[in-house]
């Protein structure tokens, strides 16, 4: 089990992560559609996670959404140290009814982000479709991964983040997968 803690003006953040759980989430951001979406990441992704948030959600959802992103990936490239012996690549498509996902990553040691989906609405209930940009962006930059989110189909805006967030963890799922031939680091260079 992996803590990382992180405190500015703006958030409190306290992250406890289990790469290999069984899908167990406690999470309490003061951001209800989040929480929904990282009880997604860790039901499929079968990490068990704890996130609890407090942040300045009076003034905006947008510090806590970055924030929770950046202390994930912190944790989660914590959990992972060097990827010996990993798979290191991960690959899901995920439908909800009309919505279809596809994302596509690797734990290459470098952050980047290829993030299209064209959401129908920009507010899920009272959820900035924004902020799930700012979430992977956070991710990404700290757990050093390089991550594609295609949503190749989709109407209905909660079922397109659904989607997205079930394949994410679905495919870190499949990344993380210790693979009995993989002796070492998975790379020719030697380290990731």
């Amino acid at each position: 089990m992996i803590k990382v803690s992180r405190k500015t003006n703006e958030t409190d953040i306290v992250v406890e992560l289990n790469l290999y759980g069984t899908g167990q989430a406690n999470i309490d951001t003061g951001v209800p559609f989040l929480d929904h979406m990282l009880d997604q990441i860790a039901r499929h992704g079968l990490m068990d996670l704890s996130i609890k948030c407090v942040g300045d959600t009076q003034i905006d959802d947008h510090h806590s959404v970055e924030d929770i992103g950046i202390t994930l990936g912190q944790a989660f490239a914590k959990a992972v140290g060097d990827k010996a012996g990993l798979t290191r690549y991960g690959h899901a498509y995920v439908p909800l009814d009309e919505a279809l996902s596809r994302v596509v990553l690797d734990l290459s040691g470098r952050p980047g982000l290829e993030l299209n989906v064209n959401f129908t609405r920009t507010l899920i209930g009272s959820f900035d479709v924004d902020l799930i940009s700012e979430f992977f962006q956070g991710f990404v930059n700290h757990a050093l991964i390089t991550l594609h989110i295609d949503n190749l189909k989709g109407v209905n805006s909660h079922h397109q983040a659904e989607t997205v967030f079930k394949a994410f963890g679905r495919a870190l799922r499949m990344a993380i997968t210790k693979d009995e031939r993989q002796k070492g680091i998975p790379s020719t260079k030697g380290s990731l």
